[in-house]
């Protein structure tokens, strides 16, 4: 039986596989952990390894006395270990290198004076070199996306994609703040009057519900759900005047409260 032939893999197919990042990582728990496995070897220089904090010095206290660990297993897990943390310092020298380059150009250095900090030829490696570097900072910012590759398309992309969330972020806060400009004050008018409105026990709870978010609420999650309390309000209050054949509110001022929520939760 003949084989079916092989589709041809296309060559630039590994170029486009994503990068993977180890991101954010408990770094003083890991050194504590490689701390522990010398400290199981009985390594006399542990003493003189640097605090779990100092990251960089840790590592290479590490890096000199691993020859200290006596068993195949906890030498071959520090390793693995230690490959971890190097590449997170790499990870967090190119973000925060970045950003330095960022504030120097802020401060108007010119891309000629950074040639050797950048330990490039020309102002336009540097140039490039800083373009590349900001791959890092757009992946920090993306908020779980895929990793930004370092080529001068990717961050124009990712530059493109951030200001569009930015966009869509302005859009809904001021959306919050329209939807807050017109909810506030009724739900305050609500709160003001509840004496006079009908003091069943979900309409008291959602009421509760109202007083708890009013003061806090600033963001589009927090507003949701000053909408959703005070839909709940006009629903009890609307549900108690069914059964009970009765007037929500016992004062002009209550139902004039309950009018204008049920109104502002309608739009």
């Amino acid at each position: 039986m003949a084989r079916s032939p092989r589709k041809p893999v296309a060559p630039t197919k590994p170029l486009l596989k994503s990068p993977v990042r180890i991101g954010k990582l408990d770094t003083k728990a890991i050194i504590g952990e490689l701390r522990q496995l010398h400290e199981d070897a009985e390594d006399e220089s542990v003493g003189l390894m640097p605090a779990d904090e100092e990251l960089f010095g840790a590592l290479l206290h590490l890096e000199a006395n691993a020859g200290a660990l006596k068993s195949e297993e906890a030498r071959r897990k520090a390793a693995i270990k230690r490959v971890m943390l190097w590449e997170y310092l790499r990870e967090q020298a190119d973000l925060h290198q970045a950003k330095a380059i960022e504030q120097a150009r802020a401060d108007g250095i010119e891309w000629a004076d950074l040639v050797p900090a950048l330990a490039v030829n020309a102002p336009s490696a540097a140039y490039n070199k800083a373009k590349r570097l900001q791959a890092a900072v757009l992946t920090e910012a993306s908020q779980g996306d895929p990793p930004v590759r370092r080529t001068p398309e990717a961050v124009r992309d990712a530059k493109r994609q951030a200001a569009a969330r930015a966009a869509v972020q302005r859009r809904a806060e001021a959306e919050a703040a329209r939807r807050h400009a017109a909810l506030a004050p009724v739900a305050q008018r609500l709160l003001d009057h509840r004496a006079g409105l009908d003091d069943d026990e979900d309409v008291s709870y959602w009421l509760d519900q109202v007083a708890a978010v009013l003061p806090s609420c600033q963001t589009p999650t927090q507003l949701v759900s000053l909408q959703t309390y005070m839909e709940a309000v006009v629903r009890e209050l609307r549900r108690k005047q069914r059964e009970t054949g009765k007037a929500a509110a016992s004062t002009p001022e209550a139902l004039l409260a309950y009018a204008m929520a049920a109104e502002v939760t309608a739009g």
